[in-house]
């Protein structure tokens, strides 16, 4: 991987090869016109027309300035007026694992009752085989169904008689029909460890509802049918198309729990046959307890810091490095030494790392350990990104600053901000997450969903939960002087998450020499009232200036775009 001092030198002589160029009427490939482009460059300049020259921005500015640069065969998009963005980039999504089973999964995000989440599970049941799994993985609540409740067992058993069926709610509660308790022979607690609780009905039987927290469901999620390598391939192209048409053309995974190398074998077929249409900086996670250094020196012999090219390339190691550190609990002295002793070692091989963390009372223990590795390997030029925390408090933000951090802002509460207004009071939950003084301390925020199983991959919502703090339930559980501008949240989303996956220098705005990655806009994202940005989509999302989804009026173009 280069530097980020030679990635500048790059990015300067590119843009000083695109003027000189211009100036000799170099011919664009694409003009896009008669639009409001927002580039999103150090001054957030606005621009009425881009040009792209071989998948790079060649030029922006007029209209009439931008079609001097077309040829014969240059394609012009008339915008009607649209507003045009970069492509946005989730900072921290587990996209891979999403995008394995997003083809055999049945989609709540959403759903606005619970009845039409019900009539989805009968729908499946209907055009599936008896017997076949119908599996909602995550990425709902409650609180968006106009029934304010959670499916009852005897709903869903009635909804597909016939199928096991398996649905999961965030990272806390699980619901498995008579059909899938009998598969997985769930009888009791000890089925369902560690720390996994059976509800029982009035005899005092199994109901099918689970406790449990995260490492209890991924363990029985393990155990559903995997779906073929071929069903793999076609979902992961659906998941990608899908986020597509939300305007994403790059993401950061995370990683996460059950991925295993083989697990990534669609993503890398993909690319492999040049059929990826986001670009994926990926993160490995720890496996298993107790020999993550271990496992993730095996894993990463073969990849190098930035392993790989503009479509895909190895971030490093993430989110979950010691397990020991995935609690909102008190760090162990031995997991802290452990920890210790992984990052160390990360930061001598250069690698860049996101790191899980929820609890602002444990994040010193962290930063104490960051510190302790930043005397000897500057943190800063790592790119090392703490995620979720937050409830972070200004003290902290404060020494993540220092240490050139980035913070890593999910839009978890947009689901659980009433259950943190219960835990906290109203009062505190007011002031979190500090996104606004995190900004004015200087820190480095990007913007992610960390979907699907705990969040819907909808960047639009998580913009707009950003704006205005409010729930999926129409509680406005964060006060306005934590929210971003929509410039901000909008670079958060693009040029802080671009410099996140280390691509900077290469995309995150519509600046000459970029690549260009951008889409075209259902509504103006900059005069949109806020109640409805969650609603805009992508009319066009182009990646390296090639087509990569279209919609209305704009559909002909993916027909006619060599993919």
């Amino acid at each position: 991987m280069w530097n980020s001092n030679k990635r500048r030198s790059l990015l300067a002589a590119l843009s000083l090869i695109s003027s000189i160029t211009i100036g000799h009427a170099e011919t664009a490939d694409t003009v896009l016109f008669n639009g409001k482009i927002l580039t999103v460059d150090n001054d957030f300049s606005v621009r009425e027309a881009l040009a792209i020259a071989q998948g790079r921005v060649l030029a922006s500015g007029t209209s009439a300035a931008m079609r001097k640069l077309a040829g014969d065969a240059t394609r012009l998009i008339d915008l009607g007026g649209r507003t045009v963005i970069p492509g946005l980039t989730d900072g921290h999504i587990h996209g891979v694992r999403a995008a394995l089973t997003f083809g055999t999964e049945v989609n709540w995000i959403s759903v606005p009752t619970l009845k039409q989440a019900l009539d989805k599970i009968r729908q499946a049941a209907t055009t599936r085989k008896p017997g076949s799994w119908i599996v909602v993985a995550g990425g709902w609540t409650e609180e968006q169904f106009a029934e304010k409740r959670r499916p009852t067992p005897k709903e869903v058993a009635d909804a597909a008689p016939d199928n096991p069926v398996y649905i999961q709610h965030l990272y806390d509660w699980l619901l498995l029909s008579p059909k899938a308790m009998e598969a997985l022979d769930i009888r009791s607690d000890a089925d369902v460890t560690p720390g996994g609780k059976l509800d029982l009905d009035d005899g005092g039987k199994p109901n099918g509802i689970i406790v449990a927290a995260g490492a209890a469901l991924g363990k029985v999620f393990d155990r559903l049918p995997k779906p073929t390598p071929a069903e793999q391939v076609e979902g992961s192209k659906a998941f990608f198309h899908e986020i597509n048409s939300l305007g994403i053309t790059g993401i950061v995974d995370g990683g996460g729990v059950s991925m295993y190398p083989a697990n990534y074998q669609a993503l890398f077929k993909l690319w492999h046959d040049r059929e990826l249409s986001v670009r994926v900086a990926y993160h490995l996670c720890a496996p298993k307890p107790g020999s993550e250094l271990a496992d993730l020196q095996n894993l990463t012999q073969l990849l190098p810091p930035g392993f790989g090219d503009d479509m895909l390339h190895f971030n490093g190691p993430g989110e979950i490095l010691i397990w020991a550190d995935w609690t909102d609990g008190d760090i162990a002295s031995d997991g802290k030494a452990r920890l210790a002793e992984l990052l160390r070692w990360a930061a001598s091989k250069g690698y860049t790392i996101q790191l899980h963390w929820n609890p602002d009372r444990t994040v010193h223990d962290l930063l104490d350990v960051i510190e302790g590795i930043n005397r000897d390997y500057p943190i800063a030029r790592l790119r090392w990104t703490v995620l979720h925390l937050y409830n972070a408090s200004e003290d902290n933000l404060k020494r993540m600053k220092v240490l050139g951090l980035i913070w890593g802002v999910q839009d978890g509460l947009y689901f659980g901000g009433e259950r943190l207004q219960a835990e906290v009071g109203a009062e505190k939950a007011r002031d979190m997450p500090r996104i606004v003084s995190a900004l004015r301390l200087g820190l480095t925020v990007a913007g992610g969903t960390d979907a699907h199983r705990v969040s819907s991959y909808n960047p639009f919502v998580s913009l707009q939960w950003y704006l205005d703090g409010t729930t999926i339930g129409g509680v406005q559980t964060r006060g306005d002087a934590e929210a971003p501008t929509r410039r901000q949240a909008l670079e958060m989303y693009t040029r802080n998450s671009a410099f996140m996956a280390n691509d900077d220098d290469k995309r995150g705005t519509l600046e000459s020499g970029k690549l260009a990655d951008l889409a075209v806009l259902s509504a103006d994202y900059m005069s949109a009232p806020v109640k409805e940005i969650g609603k805009i989509r992508s009319l066009l999302t182009m990646l390296g200036g090639r087509v990569v989804y279209a919609a209305a009026p704009f559909g002909k173009l993916l027909a006619a775009t060599p993919q």
